[in-house]
């Protein structure tokens, strides 16, 4: 009986691995797709490419995502725009002040995007979006326009308590996301070109640029008693 149930059991052992296999696939191709979106760019990146990195046959590939724009759109959602549920989460249960929003929504793109693969889709994005137009209306869909709502909604949050001066939020959003896609096109392009000698620390920078913005935001004490 014994030698009997071996064939079954391995047979199970077997198809339980192709099915593990087969989840686990998306996720592969995702990953492989992202590494050479960003190494490539899009225009240059193969689709067979993509399938070769991840162990799969290009046939696997568009049995998941049936075109490389899909594929794109499928890194995108999965690396960044996926996320704007969460950081919104994080904004309504945030208990500290403006100031101390702005510091850590700075820091903590830093460490979840700036500082992640993720982060050359945006130099991708800047470098190809005249040539991929539908891409390129995906992106502000997905990624710029809930970023620039949420980084509103920050600065408004302020302006309401009194801490932040009033300001023109549909151009105040830009002097936060400036200074980021600044660090993301020094570490994927003009980081070439930057001195060996001064090396530029993307903590020490978020920081500065943190500051520097604060102190121009921020209400003063004589201005709010005199407001």
């Amino acid at each position: 009986m014994a030698l009997s149930r071996i064939p079954a059991d391995r047979g199970d052992d077997a198809h339980n691995k192709r099915e593990r296999r087969k989840e686990a696939r998306p996720g592969e191709l995702l990953d492989a797709a992202l590494d050479l979106f960003v190494e490539k760019g899009f225009a240059a990146t193969r689709s067979e490419e993509v399938a070769a990195r991840a162990g799969v046959s290009k046939g696997t590939l568009f049995l998941y995502f049936p075109s490389k724009e899909e594929l794109f759109k499928a890194v995108v959602r999965e690396n960044i725009s996926g996320r704007f549920s969460e950081w919104n989460e994080e904004f309504e249960a945030f208990e500290g002040s403006t100031p101390d929003m702005v510091r850590y929504c700075m820091r903590v793109w830093w460490e979840r995007i700036g500082a992640t693969r993720a982060s050359g889709i945006t130099k991708l994005m800047i470098s190809e979006a005249r040539n991929f137009p539908d891409l390129a209306a995906f992106y502000q869909q997905e990624v710029i326009r809930p970023s620039n709502e949420l980084i509103r909604r920050i600065l408004q949050r302020g302006i309401d308590r009194g801490e932040f001066r009033p300001m023109d939020l549909d151009y105040a959003v830009f002097s936060i996301i400036a200074p980021m896609v600044f660090l993301i096109m020094m570490k994927h392009s003009l980081g070439a070109c930057q001195p060996q000698d001064y090396p530029l620390d993307p903590e020490r920078y978020v920081h500065s640029q943190a500051e520097t913005l604060l102190a121009g935001m921020c209400v003063r004490p004589a201005e709010g008693a005199s407001a």
